[in-house]
């Protein structure tokens, strides 16, 4: 994992870290945790731009699945928006009867990485909704975006997921971009893939190696 942290501009979206005191979360928590969070801060609803990422749980098929001892709730938000974040600090959850207490968030920046992964990118990105399973088009849909990104890199599909996603259950992918530009990787970072980010999908973050994207 190469970082460019020299010459990089800072990025119009920051990471808000909080952390995050609680015993289980459903195993399939996104849709659970993005209500949540909006109840707590309706004003997250007006800001389509804001996600969170995946939380630590315990491996294993259980569920509800234990969350890890080091769980954080990371949200990714507009720059301008992150200090709004500070009054969820020391609030209480309500995650689908899961109860997670958040922390007093601190602010991490977004620095471009040569190597990017997300952990699920919605395939409803997609024009023909009914090419949502087939791969090729997804990852055909994913270049197309990177295109209009201006984002040249080498890209990796990795495993298929489902999750709740309200009305329907969103079909998605793992995804590793490498070689990306400082440039390149900063828009990718602000801007991730596909829609859906209020339930943690589309958004990027460095990881080290291309190699490890089909198991994760």
């Amino acid at each position: 994992m190469t970082a460019f942290d020299d010459e990089a501009p800072a990025a119009t979206m920051v990471d808000a870290v909080f952390p995050l005191a609680g015993r289980s979360l459903p195993r399939d928590y996104r849709l659970a945790l993005a209500d949540a969070l909006e109840a707590a801060a309706p004003w997250l609803r007006e800001v389509p731009a804001a996600g969170f990422h995946p939380v630590n749980l315990v491996h294993g098929g259980g569920d509800p699945a234990l969350m890890s001892h080091r769980a954080r709730l990371v949200l990714r938000v507009p720059r301008d928006s992150a200090e709004a974040l500070q009054d969820l600090a020391g609030r209480e959850l309500d995650v689908a009867g899961h109860a997670v207490r958040l922390g007093t968030p601190h602010l991490r920046e977004l620095l471009p990485h040569n190597t990017l992964y997300a952990h699920f990118v919605a395939a409803d990105l997609i024009a023909d909704a009914a090419a949502v399973d087939d791969e090729a088009a997804f990852v055909a849909a994913v270049d197309a975006e990177l295109d209009a990104l201006g984002a040249a890199c080498r890209r990796v599909c990795g495993r298929r997921q489902r999750i709740r996603g309200g009305e329907a259950v969103l079909v998605g992918y793992s995804v590793m971009l490498h070689g990306l530009a400082p440039p390149d990787a900063l828009r990718v970072l602000e801007a991730g893939l596909g829609r859906h980010r209020r339930l943690g999908a589309g958004l990027f973050v460095p990881h080290r190696s291309a190699a490890a994207v089909g198991a994760m």
